[in-house]
């Protein structure tokens, strides 16, 4: 589905803050057809990317450590 979204779990180089929440952004986007909301939709996309972004970190997280 999103192509453009790489990879980010890596045991030897964690992901970065801006990766996570770029890949977050990439999602959202694409499963909303937006590049860019409009204004009545920005508070919806943008809370959304916040909970994808902290979801992402969970899982990365609990990855790391089912080693």
């Amino acid at each position: 589905m999103c192509r453009s979204i790489k990879t980010l779990r890596n045991a030897e180089v964690p992901a970065t803050e801006e990766e996570i929440r770029a890949a977050a952004l990439q999602f959202a986007r694409k499963v909303s057809g937006y590049r860019k909301p409009s204004k009545v939709n920005e508070e919806a996309f943008e809370r959304a990317v916040e909970e994808v972004t902290r979801t992402t970190q969970l899982l990365l997280n609990e990855l790391k450590q089912a080693k």
